[in-house]
């Protein structure tokens, strides 16, 4: 088990059903595979929901983002020739997780695990890849012991710089993936009286050498509604949009849009 315990961050040992460390906390896994080691006293929902977890499945099952997996399954594998250990922060549904693992699978040290705030997301993560170990987890609390990450990949998730940086080896790599300046401006063009342009900021981070930074950009065409209403719910303006602005992108027929990424590398001081 890749995973340590949220608690004391002792070393958890693996039984039929459960997971149970020294001092004796314990954590069911669920029928789906993962293990719930978010600490909370807040009931509720955790991260996305099922309907926007469901909505990014759909839409990037129709290959949209297909340039940007591929893109990031190689930038990973290239930073890690022998193998390693990967670590999926924010993992949503796996889709980027899944195209790391295949890319590295081969290497002769290999190992990949996941987490997410959100249970459906990890839910979906751990139907796609049976051989990572996935957890229901914080990125500002990561159930991960010191330096335990060769590479830890986080793609629109939020941050805990001195977290991530605990977690990951010295020498080893942070590849993080952002909205850059015009991502999905044509869907903001369609919905807001003022669209705005993302703001990307200053991309130091202490402990860090930036190793390289990568724009991606290409246009895509959504030709039906379902398929413009998925992109629209699997976004954060889904949260943000009042009623009225919503009904505009659910009566458009056709959307176009460009997307626009920002693929940063990072290599932690040793």
């Amino acid at each position: 088990m890749f995973f340590v315990c949220p608690k004391c961050m002792e070393k958890l040992n693996i039984y039929d059903s459960f997971a149970k460390c020294a001092e004796g906390h314990t954590y069911d896994k669920s029928r789906f595979g993962y293990y719930n080691l978010l600490l909370s006293d807040k009931g509720g929902v955790h991260g996305d929901n099922a309907e926007m977890v469901l909505s990014r499945r759909k839409f990037l099952s129709a290959g949209f983002y297909e340039p940007l997996a591929e893109r990031i399954a190689k930038t990973c594998a290239a930073l890690l020739p022998k193998g390693g250990t990967v670590l999926d922060a924010g993992c949503g549904e796996g889709y980027y997780t899944e195209r790391v693992f295949r890319e590295i699978s081969h290497l002769p040290i290999t190992r990949v695990a996941a987490f997410d705030i959100s249970k459906e997301a990890a839910k979906r993560t751990a139907r796609r890849i049976p051989e990572a170990d996935v957890a229901v987890a914080s990125t500002y609390r990561m159930p991960v012991p010191d330096g335990a990450a060769d590479l830890l990949l986080n793609v629109f998730s939020p941050i805990a710089i001195e977290e991530t940086s605990r977690v990951i080896a010295g020498g080893g790599y942070f590849v993080m993936v952002i909205p850059a300046e015009e991502h999905l401006f044509g869907l903001k063009r369609a919905v807001y009286e003022t669209p705005y342009k993302n703001t990307v900021d200053d991309t130091a981070i202490s402990g860090f050498e930036l190793v390289s930074k990568e724009e991606l950009k290409y246009p895509i065409k959504l030709t039906s509604v379902d398929d413009i209403k998925s992109l629209f719910m699997m976004t954060p303006y889904a949260y943000r949009t009042r009623p009225a602005d919503r009904e505009k992108i659910f009566s458009l027929e056709e959307l176009q849009t460009d997307v626009h990424f920002l693929i940063l590398v990072y290599r932690k001081d040793v």
